[in-house]
């Protein structure tokens, strides 16, 4: 009677790690998003441009006028960061 395992056991071969990536690309929705940006069409930042605008003023037909307050609130800081990188060079 021959015993189950006849051939030697075979040499421990390297196992290929995936890269590590970084932890906001593992959130679900945002994830998806950033691994777009980064790999993907060169045309999907205007495409989510797009999107964003359009909730945007899919908001203001809803809510009105608060909806705009607050994205115009959210705004604000946005530009005077980016005039703050701007004038840095």
């Amino acid at each position: 009677m021959k015993p189950l395992d006849t051939h030697p056991p075979a040499p421990a071969q390297a196992i290929a790690m995936p890269t590590r990536r970084p932890l906001l690309w593992r959130v679900p929705i945002l994830g998806a998003i950033l691994r777009e940006l980064a790999e993907g069409d060169a045309d999907f930042g205007l495409y989510l441009g797009l999107i964003f605008f359009s909730l945007l003023g899919c908001a203001v037909i809803l809510w009105g006028l608060p909806a705009l307050v607050i994205a115009a609130l959210v705004a604000t800081p946005i530009s005077g960061l980016l005039l703050v990188a701007l004038t840095r060079g």
